[in-house]
């Protein structure tokens, strides 16, 4: 009753413009409630999508692949050091608009900081010591070497160690996680997580695709033979950016493997039940879903989700159409690869950062920990096939992809940072994952929250692994 009253006195305090648009889409709702109903059915009906096959390597498939593991070390070498500061040298630095912040990009006159930092300060070797502290493999899928990190916790008495793996999105790398891996693998109260962490194919230390069309759905198809390999027959998942998408795809092909879905970003199907929220939302948030920290988060709608997106976007239209063209000058200067990949880090852990002359980037994150994740680009050669991930994506309509089409249905759970490039709210989320375990409101924390926030990111994690495993 106090909902209804809610209702009543709420709509009638609305002017009469916005009542009449209220009374439209409950019209409009009525109308296409069976339809929506309908279309639903259909697509709840489809549980899987298909694994499929693939060969990225170069040539023709050979009719026997090596399916063994063997032991990778991140190396680097004087000559590399010396080539780097040659090119930082020959920087040619461009000054900066007078009181233009980040809103222009990277801000030049931080960038000679960032830039004197990393020539005269920063130690690769010292880094490339503190990445082996890790084992690193790699192993051939698909023509491709796959490097991973695996991790695997000590065991006390009858402790169970749960399989989980992580996965990157872009412009990261598989030393994102390097601070939540500790929280991960102690002791939870009778469980731990074994971890394995590897790198998306074109990024870092794993090997390019040769061929075109190496899409998410691929990059799942070659992590699911990655843990079967490794042994496992079920396993957790948790991913943002592309690897919110990679994992997903990989719940959608194999749910019987997947105890669980963990995701720290997260895209909703647009469709109807989101149009009649975004318009009802900011006046009665209750009757569409939202709570009243979807609608802080949300609105203005346009504003936070169409204007800030045109603004933030332009790098995806460009690596969706011409990645190789942007990337020949990013893979030749170590400077522009820095400001092209920092610039992310700055305004996606907190759009306000756009107005500071230094991007707030030592607000969150050690120059050591951006630069390290830098250097595992220009070493490698792989901001180009990064790059090429997006083409590959978008090379038509993804709504139209099967995956798209078909539901989640292993436990899920979603933790919603609040700085985070888009907001999705539960209900959104609900669309397509089916069976939504756990969905947190974090207290901080944006696009990078295994770096930026490890403590709260690998809490929620843990909490969900309890949910499934009723610990």
């Amino acid at each position: 009753m106090q909902r209804l009253q809610l209702l009543k006195d709420t709509f009638f305090g609305l002017d009469v413009a916005q009542q009449q648009l209220i009374i439209g889409c409950a019209v409009a709702a009525a109308v296409a409630g069976g339809i929506l109903t309908y279309a639903m059915q259909r697509r709840s009906k489809m549980r899987t999508i298909p694994v499929g096959e693939g060969w990225w390597g170069e040539g023709e498939k050979p009719l026997l692949e090596d399916q063994k593991i063997y032991p990778f070390t991140v190396e680097t070498s004087d000559e590399e050091i010396e080539d780097l500061h040659e090119r930082i040298d020959k920087t040619r630095f461009t000054d900066p608009l007078e009181d233009s912040g980040f809103q222009y990009g990277f801000n030049s006159t931080y960038l000679k900081k960032v830039v004197s930092y990393w020539r005269n300060t920063f130690d690769w070797k010292k880094q490339v010591a503190m990445l082996n502290k890790y084992p690193h493999f790699k192993t051939k899928i698909e023509g491709l070497d796959v490097h991973f990190i695996h991790v695997r916790p000590l065991q006390r008495g009858d402790e169970r160690a749960l399989p989980l793996m992580l996965v990157h999105g872009w412009p990261g790398s598989f030393y994102e996680f390097y601070k939540i891996l500790p929280l991960l693998t102690q002791n939870h109260n009778g469980f731990t997580f074994e971890v394995v962490i590897p790198s998306i194919p074109g990024y870092g230390f794993s090997e390019a695709p040769h061929k075109k069309g190496f899409n998410s759905l691929a990059a799942a198809r070659i992590f699911l033979t990655l843990m079967e390999r490794l042994g496992f027959s079920q396993f957790y998942l948790q991913g943002g950016d592309w690897g919110s998408l990679i994992t997903t795809n990989m719940a959608q092909m194999r749910p019987d493997c997947v105890k669980g879905l963990h995701l720290n970003m997260c895209m909703s199907n647009r469709g109807f039940k989101v149009l009649l929220s975004i318009i009802i939302g900011p006046y009665l948030p209750f009757l569409v879903g939202f709570s009243q920290e979807d609608v802080r988060r949300l609105f203005p709608f346009f504003q936070k989700n169409v204007w800030q997106m045109l603004e933030e976007s332009g790098y995806l239209h460009i690596q969706a159409t011409k990645p190789d063209t942007a990337g020949r000058g990013l893979n030749d200067s170590p400077v522009g690869l820095a400001a092209y990949i920092l610039e992310k880090f700055s305004s996606w852990t907190h759009m306000k950062n756009r107005d500071l002359e230094d991007g707030g980037l030592e607000r969150k994150f050690s120059l050591d920990d951006l630069l390290t994740n830098v250097m595992i680009y220009w070493t490698t050669g792989s901001i180009i096939s990064s790059m090429r991930f997006y083409k590959e994506n978008f090379s038509s309509n993804p709504n139209n992809r099967i995956d798209a089409k078909t539901g989640i249905f292993v436990p899920t759970g979603l933790a919603a940072f609040p700085q985070e490039i888009l907001h999705c709210p539960k209900s959104w989320a609900q669309i397509r994952y089916q069976n939504i375990v756990s969905y947190t409101f974090m207290p901080e924390g944006g696009h990078f929250p295994a770096l930026e926030e490890p403590r709260l990111l690998a809490n929620d994690v843990i909490q969900f692994a309890k949910a499934i495993e009723n610990l």
